[in-house]
């Protein structure tokens, strides 16, 4: 059995994610949650310190490491209290670029590479449309090739970040689909220039995760140079692919991460909340649901390591990336809402916090992709059943 417990090198660098996330409290997040601000001097402190090069080659100024140290970086983010608006706002820096990476020609890692890991380059990802949801052989946003350059044209929702971002990896069709062998061929990655006269952002009213957010793209005779097309024309699907299962880990450890935040404040309130003469923690009623979390959380957070030390092994890690996201989804969940009852009525108010993070934690069982896409997934390519879509 191999050993997915982490090195002595990354239980440093979680100590040390730990030792700057939590400078930024509960206040600071909720506060920003309720301005819908972006949370910059957070932001600022991780580019200061050299976060977000984690995972970017040493020859771009990161540190090149893996998904694993990544994981541990999102995990603490939201563990501290951050939740989904400090995870979001690194998210797609942290490790959204490995196509590019991966795929990327010299000149355009040289041009963006050190910038993104300085952190003076924001960045968004543009694939999920309104009429195409989690069936992206049915994105209908089209790149027409003219000489050198492309002109592109078409729509793209829950676009996180796109207000705040300079640059956009974006999916668009360069053939059609009716004239491509597979649904999937045809589509074209580019790493390009998000310009406002030609790309009008419309931010989405949310129920919560505010500080960042997530937007309507229309893009009209948007002009992308063909240098800034990532990897070859027509299989832009496949180099997504490559950025997927590390997607689906991030996704996981950011549950874990408020999961254990929820279980935490839960925990102290059940502790110092007397009623009848008695800490509510001594009831049973009370105590066994969270326990029963702090188990799930355990499990969860041990598929989660098994996942994250398979892709940085270099074997295929999609059946360990989507049983991870599903089990740390749902128990990150539970966690949020159980602390929400524990706290009774007080849970309903923004000054605990539970309420906060209960609200992140549930965008978890549908994003990046729905817990029920993650069960067909594994019962039509793990147990060999039937595709039922």
């Amino acid at each position: 059995m191999p050993d997915f417990s982490l090195t002595d090198d990354q239980l440093v660098i979680r100590e040390a994610a730990q030792e700057i996330v939590s400078r930024f409290d509960d206040e600071y997040w909720s506060d920003k949650d309720q301005r819908h601000e972006f949370p910059q001097e957070f932001y600022d402190l991780l580019a200061e310190k050299g976060w977000l090069g984690l995972t970017i080659p040493t020859e771009f100024g990161g540190h090149g490491l893996g998904i694993t140290e990544a994981t541990l970086l999102l995990e603490a983010v939201a563990a501290a209290g951050g939740a989904m608006n400090a995870a979001s706002a690194i998210h797609m820096t942290i490790f959204g670029l490995h196509p590019v990476i991966k795929h990327g020609s010299a000149e355009l890692k040289k041009d963006n590479l050190p910038r993104i890991a300085a952190g003076d380059l924001h960045v968004c990802f543009g694939v999920t449309e309104p009429d195409a949801g989690l069936d992206t052989s049915r994105v209908t946003t089209f790149a027409e090739r003219r000489n050198d350059e492309y002109v592109v044209n078409g729509r793209k929702v829950w676009i996180s970040k796109a207000l705040e971002s300079d640059k956009i990896l974006l999916l668009a069709r360069t053939t059609k689909r009716e004239d491509v062998a597979k649904p999937t061929d045809g589509l074209t990655l580019f790493f390009t220039d998000l310009d406002r006269d030609h790309v009008q952002i419309n931010p989405i009213s949310k129920i919560g995760r505010n500080a960042v957010t997530s937007n309507e793209l229309v893009i009209d005779d948007l002009i992308i140079p063909a240098a800034h097309r990532v990897g070859e024309e027509g299989k832009g699907f496949k180099y997504l692919l490559d950025g997927l299962n590390p997607e689906r880990m991030l996704i996981a450890a950011e549950a874990l991460g408020i999961g254990r935040a929820a279980l935490a404040k839960a925990a102290k309130y059940a502790n110092e909340r007397v009623v009848f003469d008695r800490p509510i923690g001594m009831n049973q009623g009370l105590q066994f649901p969270l326990a029963d979390s702090l188990a799930k959380l355990d499990a969860a957070e041990l598929a989660l390591r098994k996942a994250t030390w398979t892709y940085d092994q270099g074997l295929p890690s999609g059946r360990e990336a989507n049983t991870a996201k599903y089990l740390c989804a749902e128990a990150g969940v539970d966690a949020a809402d159980r602390a929400v009852q524990v706290h009774g009525g007080m849970g309903y108010s923004e000054e605990y916090h539970v309420g906060r993070y209960l609200r992140e934690v549930r965008l978890m069982k549908i994003a990046p992709v729905s817990q029920e896409m993650v069960l067909n997934y594994l019962g039509t390519k793990v147990l060999g059943l039937p595709r039922s879509y």
